[in-house]
């Protein structure tokens, strides 16, 4: 069985601003790779790429986690011949898409215009392209900057530049450079010309010797010597031998989970997430010439040692992708664990969402969970293990002056024992998560044999208590003055809510469900409640949105209640008939989700999939596991969905 034959790399890329059926773009490249290619077929500047259109731009370089943040350190790379243009958008071209070969470790695009087969095989940190020309004409590969500045420049025998476009984040001195070189004599650099340099109209068009080129590709967040170091990972190798390695890498990481089954269409799917699982978080590290892990630090602009990743935001990931690298990918675990040291070590604070700089979105600090579920499952060493300890007491202690660090809201929360919502956006999920953050962090003590600091968070960890209303049975926002806010429509999005509403949000205290089954009034009432939101008709109104967000649209049209499988506040749900003994319940609606809402198409995710989160969740309900609390490495578990055999990493 061949893995990589089951896998469609568009799934889920048939997206919109206002309605999402993944938000994922097709990446070619290795397993958490540094550098992504995909194909560039749309203008608009964060939906860049439709999947059924005749219609391309070029290949994109890219780092894009997703269109609601910018891409960085991007370029785009479009065959010409003939009449050359200068503009990325005049030298599109037309494209059959139906006869695209597009997979993890592959491209190929035929450019009608050029009349150019473009084909592609990624490295971790660079690529090799084998480019076709179907006539004898003034050939050419133009580079174009996208989302900002590109500066470029010709040597004798090879054309290197950098780009320094970062969505607008303070990172400092930030350059992302590249180098292209070709294995024989078909890059001619005396016709290579530049139009623009170091603007956002930066072009460059490299002159080629006859209808077929092989260049290798490279790029580095450190030097244009560091981008010539990462060469070495292509350049002593044939265009077939490098797609062999890479297939051979895919494969790998693809069978460490294999399931049995005689239906086509599960395989795909199972497949599809299994590769989306593994394209984020990307790596940011390089080796340096001493066989060092080093890396650009975006805090500093200084060359620092260690291991680092980006592309993550927790919020999402901590719910699902943890758990399953804790299951198949110990080491991209630990190497994660590693890199928050060093985002800590260089800015002072622990990420919390993270596109090469801090981006801040999502609230509170989910990071914690990682840590803690790292600690329960005994990955990372004692050492590492209790500097991430020290620094997350930090944020549950300390509020940091830059909002896009930190606990918002935690001087209050410390004050109050909750974040009033009259002072807060986002009140009750700030409280719920600090109060789950507190709690990872008394787990985490406790492995480590801390007693004083485990009793002291633990105490802290009930403050969820303070927002639930034992009069509607819901959390609800309170204010400074300790009065619940009012009026009150547990059905209205948003506000004290984070893309949810009051229904979804009460049920976010995965560190203790029995405490909140006490505080509804008992077991079957939780249950009750929990089967209101499978079954109830999916009302909602907007809130503190103002607008209907896509999140809202979705929801309203899987057909399932107002339990929100399209968006990570949903993904417990389920899962919480298990824990409380309903496990045949539990499996019929997960089964339903799985069949329902979830194919290898390009509208194959039920809504954003954001960085492998939803895809994590799918493998898990295939094989019967959840992490009803990732703190305490805890799992439910149902008959699985499908037969399955794991191969540990």
């Amino acid at each position: 069985m061949k893995y990589l034959d089951y896998v469609n790399i568009k799934q889920g890329t048939k997206s919109k601003y206002n309605f999402s059926n993944g938000n994922t773009l097709p990446l070619v490249q290795l397993p958490n790779g540094m550098i992504s290619f995909a194909q560039q077929t749309n203008p608009e500047p964060s939906w860049w790429y439709e999947p059924d259109v005749n219609f391309i731009e070029g290949i994109r370089i890219t780092h894009q986690l997703s269109p609601w943040i910018a891409d960085y350190g991007c370029l785009l790379i479009t065959p010409q011949s003939d009449v050359i243009s200068d503009s990325e958008t005049l030298a599109h071209s037309g494209m059959d898409y139906k006869s695209c070969v597009l997979t993890p470790s592959y491209m190929r695009t035929d450019f009608l215009r050029s009349e150019c087969r473009f084909e592609l095989v990624p490295s971790q940190r660079s690529a090799k392209l084998k480019l076709s020309y179907g006539r004898d004409a003034d050939n050419f590969l133009s580079l174009f900057s996208v989302c900002g500045s590109t500066h470029f420049e010709l040597m004798s025998n090879k054309v290197v530049g950098y780009t320094f476009n970062t969505h607008d984040v303070d990172a400092k001195d930030f350059k992302m450079y590249f180098e292209i070189t070709a294995d024989n004599d078909c890059l001619d650099t005396e016709r290579t010309y530049i139009v623009e340099n170091d603007t956002d109209n930066a072009v460059i068009h490299i002159a080629l010797n006859g209808k077929k080129a092989e260049l290798n590709l490279a790029i580095s967040y450190i030097s244009y010597e560091q981008a010539q170091l990462n060469a070495r990972e292509v350049e002593t190798l044939t265009f077939d031998e490098l797609k062999k390695n890479s297939d051979d890498v895919w494969e790998e990481y693809l069978s460490r989970i294999q399931i049995k089954t005689e239906d086509e269409e599960k395989l795909e799917t199972f497949y599809s997430c299994m590769y989306r699982a593994f394209t984020f978080p990307h790596k940011a590290y390089e080796i340096d010439a001493d066989g060092k892990a080093v890396h650009y630090s975006p805090f500093t602009g200084k060359v620092c040692d260690g291991v680092r990743y980006t592309g993550n935001c927790y919020w999402d990931t901590y719910r699902t992708n943890f758990a399953l690298y804790s299951m198949i990918d110990k080491k991209l675990y630990e190497e994660v664990l590693e890199s928050l040291l060093c985002d800590y070590n260089e800015s002072g604070w622990l990420p919390r969402c993270s596109s090469m700089y801090e981006m801040g979105a999502m609230p509170s600090t989910l990071i914690d969970s990682v840590i803690a579920e790292a600690a329960t499952a005994g990955i990372g060493d004692k050492e590492l293990l209790t500097k991430l300890m020290y620094a997350m007491i930090k944020h549950a202690e300390q509020e940091s002056e830059n909002p896009i660090f930190g606990r918002n809201g935690i001087k209050d929360y410390l004050k109050y024992g909750y974040v009033p919502c009259d002072r807060y956006k986002e009140s009750v999920n700030l409280t719920l998560d600090f109060a789950y953050g507190d709690y990872c962090i008394a787990k985490t003590a406790e492995c480590l044999g801390y007693s004083d600091i485990k009793e002291k968070y633990l105490k802290r960890a009930e403050n969820y208590k303070n927002v639930f209303d034992n009069e509607t049975g819901f959390m609800r926002g309170k204010t400074a003055d300790g009065k619940f806010k009012t009026p009150f429509d547990p059905i209205s999005w948003g506000g004290e809510y984070t893309e949810a509403c009051a229904w979804q949000t009460t049920f976010s205290v995965q560190h203790d469900y029995k405490g909140l089954a006490e505080l509804m009034g008992g077991k079957d009432k939780l249950i009750n409640m929990l089967t209101k939101i499978f079954t109830m008709e999916p009302h909602f109104r907007i809130g503190g949105y103002n607008t209907e967000i896509h999140e809202i649209t979705e929801m309203a049209l899987l057909n399932m209640g107002i339990c929100e499988m399209n968006n990570q506040p949903g993904f417990v749900l389920p899962f919480i008939f298990a824990y409380f003994g309903e496990t045949e319940t539990c499996r019929h609606y997960v089964s339903r989700i799985c069949d329902e809402m979830f194919t290898a198409d390009i509208d194959g995710f039920p809504g954003d999939e954001d960085t492998g989160s939803m895809a994590a969740w799918y493998i898990l309900s295939m094989i019967g596991k959840y992490p009803i609390c990732p703190a305490d490495n805890t799992y439910v578990e149902i008959s699985p969905l499908v037969e399955y055999e794991i191969k540990e990493k």
